[in-house]
């Protein structure tokens, strides 16, 4: 005998540890059937100010995206994340894992601008900049709408039978898709591998660059699930940026918000009914047309307050304040807000958290700009030779041997000088010369000889200037070692 299927806002016990109440947003997804199935969403087309707006910057951000890979400064990417070389270029300027202490404060910088940021504005960054939202709803989901209509049609066209003409269009929906998976996936692996080695293995014969195709195959076929098939569950499921929301958001900061205040008690509209006779009925402005709700990308009602799937899309707001002009009431039923600022009417402030928050930050960006301004094009290390003694030569002098590696982080070629400094003696760089070919490691020794009497005891410190035409790279301290004896 089949278990029979529970009334809307009965509790479900069907195999579950705890009671779900269906009434209840907060006990189900908003996805997902009463079987665990999932409830494909198909979003009503979203129109208005902010849908406008997001396009424009959407036009700017995926513009940014696409051609970056091709924009140069002093010969080098705009960005590129080489992570199997371990080479990172970030505005032209080349970061090598000599630079680690510079990447993690800047990962430092990073976070906390994204705690700042989001106690102050919630999740403004995924409506408004996120590449997911941006592929997805002003990319892929407009694909979908010139050619399977708004969200009516495209219910009818899931739910008709399997025809030619159903089939026409998903076939050629899907290859559209599957081609910007393609173009998608090779633009992110030009960021990590470079346009000139991108454009090698698509022209050189494919066997000589399995694993670079290996990957474009990859990548392709990861968005276009993503993009076809994943869609909002790769913000809601996937995505740790709206689990932050719990810590990060309290009462002051700004979110699309429901103005409850204002819009309970919901009701019906009325035909020929004015505002103060809907006031004096003790209905509020909601008119729980639930238009809100048809547009929402995630499929959440926002009236139900912040909830983690709320991707700050505006959409809602659009599709409000478009129901609200037609109603003859105000605009900005939902739109953005904090919860202070619609129970109290208090203005966005400056807590004492982000006051904090914002300290470490600006903390962070002083340590980041100083060791970015002190970094050295040429890393240079000086230890002394393994096993060697000091020598004496026949003269008198004292010599010790050392090992120098010199690393060249720049993309041009450096010819280097290397100078005692505040140390009588003499530097000779043995074998191989002085020059450092670019974004290369060289390796050689350097012979340092001085005076007995200079030596301040069995070791002196000492420090070298490593210089590149005139001007001063770095210091290297070492020390310069000597006789135990005959040394004052």
């Amino acid at each position: 005998m089949s278990t029979p299927s529970p009334t809307p806002d009965a509790p479900d016990v069907r195999g579950a540890a705890k009671e779900i109440n269906w009434g209840d947003f907060r006990d189900h997804l908003s996805t997902a059937d009463k079987d665990g199935n999932r409830k494909w969403l198909h979003p009503k087309k979203p129109n208005g100010r902010f849908y406008q707006a997001r396009t424009y910057v959407s036009y700017l951000l995926l513009a940014i995206m696409f051609i970056g890979p091709f924009i140069r400064i002093n010969g080098n990417p705009l960005l590129l994340i080489n992570i199997l070389d371990r080479k990172f270029v970030i505005l032209g300027q080349i970061f090598w894992p000599q630079d680690f202490i510079i990447f993690a404060t800047a990962m430092l910088l990073f976070f906390t601008g994204i705690l700042v940021f989001t106690s102050a504005f919630g999740r403004l960054w995924c409506g408004w900049t996120c590449p997911q939202t941006l592929l997805m709803e002003m990319v892929f989901r407009k694909i979908e709408y010139a050619i399977d209509g708004d969200a009516h049609e495209q219910r009818a066209l899931a739910n008709a039978p399997w025809t030619g003409r159903k089939l026409f269009k998903r076939a050629f929906k899907h290859a559209i898709f599957f081609g910007l998976s393609f173009v998608i996936g090779n633009t992110l692996l030009s960021y990590i591998l470079g346009s000139e080695q991108l454009f090698l293995i698509t022209t050189d014969n494919p066997m000589n660059h399995l694993r670079g195709l290996t990957f474009m195959v990859l990548f392709t076929l990861v968005f276009y699930g993503i993009f076809a098939r994943f869609r909002e569950q790769a913000c809601t499921f996937i995505c740790p940026y709206g689990r932050f929301q719990s810590v990060l958001l309290d009462e002051n900061t700004m979110v699309v918000a429901y103005d409850y205040k204002r819009g309970e008690k919901r009701a019906h509209w009325q035909r020929d009914e004015s505002p103060d006779q809907r006031k004096a009925a003790g209905a509020g402005d909601c008119i729980d047309c639930r238009q809100c709700v048809t547009v929402c990308p995630t499929g959440i009602d926002i009236r139900n307050g912040t909830q983690m799937e709320c991707v700050n899309c505006t959409a809602c707001i659009d599709a409000c304040d478009a129901v609200m002009d037609k109603i003859d009431l105000p605009k900005g039923l939902v739109r953005y807000a904090s919860l202070n600022g619609i129970e109290k009417g208090q203005r966005l402030r400056f807590t004492p958290r982000m006051k904090v928050y914002l300290g470490i930050l600006f903390g962070l960006g002083i340590a980041l700009s100083l060791l970015i301004f002190n970094r050295t094009d040429v890393e240079t290390t000086l230890l002394r030779a393994p096993g060697a003694l000091f020598q004496q030569t026949p003269e008198g002098r004292i010599s010790n041997l050392y090992t120098m590696k010199m690393f060249n982080k720049t993309s041009h070629d450096v010819q280097v000088e290397l100078r005692l400094e505040g140390f009588d003696g003499t530097i000779r760089v043995l074998g191989q010369g002085t020059a450092v070919p670019a974004q290369k490691l060289t390796e050689g020794s350097v012979l340092i000889e001085t005076e007995l009497k200079n030596l301040k005891g069995p070791t002196t410190p000492m420090v070298v200037g490593v210089y590149a035409n005139g001007k001063l790279l770095n210091r290297v301290k070492t020390v310069f070692v000597g006789p135990r004896s005959n040394t004052p």
